[in-house]
This record gives structure tokens, sequence and C-alpha cells, in this order.
């Protein structure tokens, strides 16, 4: 009984987190009126589907959701994490392909230096992502018992 309840929290961090990604990134751009670059729509395309996912897998108490969303953040992970490097690591910012329109390698937001909104993104999907992987885990270990 206990790992249903760890498994649940861990879903309702997942969600809250990416309820949160999902409300900063309408925030910055309806409110704030940032046209996010090509990039930063591919990582919406991962995050936005999360929140309804995962709200209602959590309703459900559908723990199997965890391994479908530890792929799709694993993926926006890696979205996030080039498009950092883009913004930060002047090597591959110069061997980069164009991104369109809105270059990916502006910065709307840099707080410390270090936080951008990829940054942010990033630090959402890996969130995720490790409370997708340990509710799996728990998941098949529960099964193993069984």
């Amino acid at each position: 009984m206990k790992h249903k309840n760890n498994q649940e929290n861990l879903l309702l961090i997942a969600w809250v987190i990416s309820l949160i990604a999902m409300s900063g990134s309408l925030y910055f751009s309806e409110v704030k009126q940032f046209e996010p670059c090509t990039l930063c729509w591919f990582q919406r395309i991962v995050i936005y589907p999360f929140t309804l996912l995962l709200g209602i897998a959590l309703i459900r108490k559908d723990y199997g959701i965890s391994f479908y969303t530890m792929i799709l953040s694993a993926i926006g992970t890696c979205i996030s994490t080039y498009h950092y490097f883009i913004q930060k690591v002047s090597f591959v910012s110069e061997h980069s392909v164009s991104c369109g329109r809105i270059p990916c390698t502006g910065e709307y937001i840099n707080l410390l230096g270090f936080i951008t909104i990829p940054f942010v993104a990033l630090t959402a999907f890996l969130i995720i992502l490790i409370c997708s992987f340990l509710s799996w885990k728990q998941m098949k270990k529960h099964e193993m018992k069984i």
C-alpha cells in the first residue's frame, strides 16, 4: 500500500511540474509577448500533453503512464539540452542550423547568467523524467512480488 501512495505522490509532482511549465510558457508568449522559436515549439509539443495525460492518470491512479511519460520527457530533455547549448555554448551556436524567423540563440530571460527559458524547460523535463522513472521502477518491483 505504501508504494501506491509514493507512486501517487510522484505522479502528482510530475503533473504539477507539467502544469507550471505549460502555464509559464503561455505566460511568456501570451502575456509577455515573447514569440517562441522553433525549438521552443518542439518543447511545448512535448510538455503540453503531460498536463492532460498526467492529470487523467492521477485521477484514475493509472501508474502505467509512467513508462510513456518517461520516454516523452527524455525526448523533451534532449530538445531542451540542445536548445540550451545553442544559447550558452558558442561552438554549438556557431555550428547549429538556422532555427527560423525567431533565432534559437535569443534569450528573452537570463537570470543569474544561466537560467533561460530552455534551462527552465530542461529542469521541468528532468523532474518529470525522474518522477516517471521512480514510479515505473516501483511498479515493476511490485509486479515482481506478485
